[in-house]
């Protein structure tokens, strides 16, 4: 778990890049900027004063877009459980590296840009090759479309509709798949079955998985060990399996597959060892979904637990069915005679005690010898207790210190025994497990509830459905209660930036339509939307608020305190003074995201890979919204009804 929060840490970092990079990219371009202009001019103001002006400038627009992406993340703080282990790592590695470039950017570059380009020197190499025709181009589309602003408005209706028109076909899922190299195996045999057998079951599915090609090792062990934490009897089994990184993963694991479900009557399954841990840590059992059945009756818990599996069998890519192991074994049973045993001069509790430690015996000490642990158990000897004859002829101490026949004192009989009974709260409980491959979670879980609402339970019965997907539902519906908060002080930071509710509005009106492109990316990349996902889709906000924030401040400032009046001209100005920063940005943040992308899901990048598809697709959109929609937009609902107020707290 903490190579998984460290791997959380250094993504959120590198997500973060880009918008670092930005800062540093904003302040720079506007100081070099500003100082090409002044000295253009022939003008006598010193360096350091032009500097200061240029970076005061876009001082505002850094704090309120920083501000607003630390606010677009902050419901991830907000997960608890397994979920908010994951992705809190993430979200405050996120907002600290984006807090710490906003105060660099704010302090230190503006420093730095005194020191280099106070000479001057600095400035008079040429403009790089490519921004010139990068705002030509830029500006010759931007102009057809903001005269025909219809253009933009259809494609972004058409986007959209192709985007919500995807979700419902986009797969849920808690967490994604882990491709670890080490397996585990549950081996579970019925209760009752010998040693001898166990064993043997054991140790030749170990020889036929050594057999595998890319199988390095393989292990196994039965039942209950010493202070062990997993109260099971010799029924119970676990294999665990090494795999060579050299191999195919997919192939050598459908090869380990096949091997265990060779073998009929035994309940088995593979996972890799992260995946059993986070499911145990979820509901106590190793599997994606549990129905946990609650009941007084034991037998109608069971009869109902074997309906639940019924319906299982029938949904698609349910694999592994499994009921709770609750069968019944023969046990003796000793009910004391308590006018015999006071006959005696026993009492009942002397009678099951004396019976219990020559039935069973009676672990009294332990021996530690060359490392190993040796019981030292009271008991009687295997010719006395062979039948139910022998147990009723055993001895028991009286207060006299004479002896007496166990079946003077008591009645023994041999009755039908649940080898295993669990309780919850004050009901009985029974669970029916499964696992899903080839299809997602979520729409086995769907289909699933619709059946499970069909069954009839008897009086005092009930069924929780727990297991990755309740996890799931949990964290989703924490994350929406928490990010309509963060909507409304996104839509407030926009506000205070602005000073404008119809911008404000306009803004944050956008933000919806930059995220189909993460939609859609996700749908192209398998289409399952995990919690990573999601985390994407908060990460992929905070990101077109900023661009969007840059944007319109610098068209506010070129008519606050530049005297360009509002028209296209301002429009079209402002975008092309603002595209070679947003492409840096944008350039800077999908070559990070490119490698994640381009890795797959590969060990110990499962998390990472769905949630920078996402981003990487939301970059896209976001990009092209910022570049084409949003001045349209500007021009055809920003105009002014009187004087553009300037914030005050952000007054130079």
């Amino acid at each position: 778990m903490d190579v998984t929060i460290n791997t959380m840490v250094l993504a959120g970092l590198v997500i973060a890049l880009g918008d670092i990079v930005d800062d540093a990219i904003i302040d720079i371009e506007n100081v070099v900027r500003r100082l090409r202009e002044h000295r253009a001019r022939g003008g006598t103001r010193a360096t350091a004063r032009v500097i200061l002006e240029a970076s005061m400038e876009v001082r505002s627009a850094i704090v309120y877009a920083t501000l607003i992406e630390v606010v677009a993340v902050a419901p991830i703080f907000a997960l608890e459980g397994l979920s908010g282990a994951f992705f809190r790592p993430l979200a405050g590695a996120y907002a600290l590296a984006l807090l710490v470039s906003m105060v660099i950017a704010l302090t230190v570059t503006p420093a730095m840009s005194l020191i280099f380009f106070r000479s001057g020197r600095s400035l008079q190499h040429h403009v790089s090759p490519l921004v010139p025709p990068l705002q030509r181009a830029y500006e010759f589309l931007l102009s057809k479309l903001i005269y025909r602003p219809r253009r933009s408005y259809v494609a972004v209706g058409v986007t959209a509709m192709l985007g919500f028109g995807l979700v419902p076909f986009l797969g849920q899922d808690l967490l994604p798949s882990f491709k670890e190299r080490d397996f585990l195996m549950h081996w579970l045999g019925k209760p009752g079955v010998s040693r001898p057998e166990e064993v043997r079951t054991t140790i030749r599915v170990n020889r036929e998985l050594l057999a595998i090609p890319g199988v390095r090792n393989a292990g196994s062990h039965i039942g209950q060990a010493l202070n062990s934490d997993e109260p099971y009897g010799i029924y119970f089994g676990e294999n665990w399996v090494s795999v060579d990184p050299s191999v195919d993963y997919d192939v050598t694991l459908a090869k380990i597959q096949e091997t265990v479900e060779a073998y009929p009557g035994i309940f088995r399954d593979v996972q890799t060892y992260l995946k059993e841990r986070i499911r145990e840590v979820l509901t106590g059992s190793s599997d994606a979904i549990v129905i946990r059945i609650f009941g007084e009756d034991l037998g109608l818990l069971q009869e109902k637990a074997q309906e639940v599996r019924g319906i299982l069998d029938a949904i698609s890519g349910v694999v592994d069915p499994f009921v709770d192991t609750v069968e019944d074994i023969p046990q003796i049973e000793i009910e004391v005679d308590l006018e015999e045993a006071r006959a005696y001069g026993l009492k009942p509790g002397d009678v099951r005690r004396s019976a219990s430690t020559l039935i069973m015996g009676e672990e009294v000490g332990d021996l530690f010898r060359e490392g190993q642990t040796y019981d030292v158990n009271v008991w009687s000897t295997p010719e006395t207790r062979e039948n139910l004859t022998d147990i009723e002829n055993l001895l028991i101490d009286t207060p006299t210190g004479e002896y007496v026949r166990l079946k003077d004192v008591a009645e023994i009989r041999i009755v039908p025994t649940p080898n295993d009974i669990h309780h919850e709260g004050l009901f009985r409980s029974i669970d029916v497990s499964a696992n899903v491959r080839d299809r997602d979670l979520g729409s086995v879980v769907d289909e699933l509830e619709v059946d499970l609402e069909q069954v009839q339970w008897p009086l005092g019965f009930h069924a929780e459905l727990l297991g990755e997907h309740a996890e799931r539902q949990a964290a989703s519906g924490r994350l929406r209660l928490f990010a309509i908060v963060a909507a409304l002080g996104v839509l407030l930071l926009l506000q205070a930036s602005f000073a404008s509710w119809r911008l404000a509005t306009l803004s944050f009106a956008t933000l919806p339509v930059a995220l189909i492109g993460g939609v859609i990316a996700s749908y192209l990349g398998g289409g399952i939307v995990s919690l990573g996902s999601l985390v994407g889709f908060f990460t992929v906000l905070g990101i077109v608020a900023r661009n969007g924030i840059m944007l319109i401040s610098h068209y506010q400032h070129l008519e606050r305190f530049e005297g360009v009046p509002f028209g296209p001209e301002l429009v079209i100005r402002g975008a092309r003074e603002r595209v070679v920063p947003i492409m840096m940005t944008v350039l800077t943040t999908g070559l990070v995201l490119v490698p994640l992308i381009l890795a797959g899901q590969i060990p110990g990048n499962e998390i990472e890979h769905p949630m920078a598809v996402v981003i990487f697709g939301g970059l896209i959109t976001a990009t092209l919204l910022n570049l084409f929609v949003v001045p349209s937009l500007y021009l055809r609902f920003a105009k002014p009804s009187g004087p553009l107020p300037v914030p005050a707290a952000l007054t130079v």
